[in-house]
């Protein structure tokens, strides 16, 4: 089930009956929203009460409690890691293949079919139920964005894995399509970042931000478009979008940093950024580390239609 009609709102309401249960409280109140469709959203989480997260339907609520809905517009079927999800995996760590439209993360508008509790589903011990996973995140991704993604699963690699991120020791690639033809084959971007409160998007600022690095390579050019690997020393939020925006070249897809969807033809549903590979010590045996995750259907299907004749191959690099 998906919410498009509702995306990014945020229904705020006082309880103004006696005690009943929270479903029917909001539906009561909320005639945009059946019950069936209000139990969807307390299940996946995009329901708090009184300023604290509630996913159970039958909870009592009172006169005067504050209830706020959270809806993001995505689909409300909750997402589930698949073997094919899964780059490797062994008892300190875990390395996915991200697929797109899911968050990394819990948001206010949803927990339930996260990337992080769908990982703790499936490393939650059958015969221990009463024992939480260990799991441990270190790096995030975009809604949009897939590929690579890297956790710790048990206490022994949690701190090392998160020293070799904070010491810039991992190495990540990404593959990029931007808007025009870049200049020079090979760049680098410097700037510091922060977030403009006014507008909640991350730009270049002369005070006050944090040093972020973008270098990147040309893989091909097409007539309006250019297909990059991209290399981020740093990993500030939304770095390589920003740094291409903000010169000159957005992300194809990217309508929050300038993409104008008049440039092609068909609808681009996401920003088209995939995580290529990660390179990384193991945080507890050591060994050199090497993961990779090919381009998904749709970010080849895009490169197909401008023209893609596997001038490099992105499966291995």
């Amino acid at each position: 089930m998906v919410m498009a009609k509702h995306k990014n709102k945020v229904i705020r309401l006082t309880v103004s009956s006696q005690v009943q249960s929270i479903e029917h409280a909001i539906s009561d109140q909320c005639y945009e929203l059946s019950l069936s469709l209000t139990r969807k959203i307390i299940d996946v989480g995009g329901v708090h009460l009184n300023g604290r997260r509630v996913r159970k339907c039958s909870l009592s609520v009172a006169d005067g409690d504050k209830v706020e809905i959270f809806i993001d517009g995505f689909d409300l079927n909750p997402y589930r890691l698949s073997d094919n999800d899964i780059i490797y995996q062994d008892d300190y760590i875990i390395a996915i293949n991200k697929p797109t439209q899911i968050d990394s993360q819990p948001t206010p508008a949803r927990y339930k079919g996260t990337l992080y509790e769908a990982l703790l589903l499936r490393l939650q011990d059958p015969f221990r139920l009463h024992l939480k996973p260990t799991l441990g995140m270190v790096q995030r991704l975009d809604r949009d964005t897939t590929g690579v993604m890297i956790f710790s699963i048990h206490q022994r690699a949690h701190k090392a894995l998160t020293e070799l991120f904070a010491q810039r020791l991992a190495k990540k690639k990404y593959l990029a399509l931007v808007c025009g033809q870049l200049a020079d084959d090979e760049g680098e971007f410097t700037s510091t970042l922060a977030k403009n409160r006014a507008t909640n998007k991350m730009k270049t600022v002369e005070k006050g931000g944090k040093l972020a690095i973008t270098r990147y390579s040309t893989l091909h050019q097409f007539e309006k478009f250019t297909l990059v690997k991209v290399d981020i020393p740093t990993g500030r939020t939304h770095q390589i979008r920003v740094h291409f925006s903000e010169a000159g070249h957005p992300l194809v897809g990217d309508d929050r940093y300038g993409y104008d969807v008049s440039m092609l033809d068909v609808a681009v549903a996401r920003t088209m950024l995939h995580s290529w590979a990660l390179e990384c010590d193991h945080p507890v045996t050591k060994k050199k580390m090497n993961f990779k995750a090919s381009p998904p259907h749709d970010f080849m299907q895009l490169l197909t239609l401008l023209g893609w004749q596997d001038h490099v191959d992105l499966s291995s690099h």
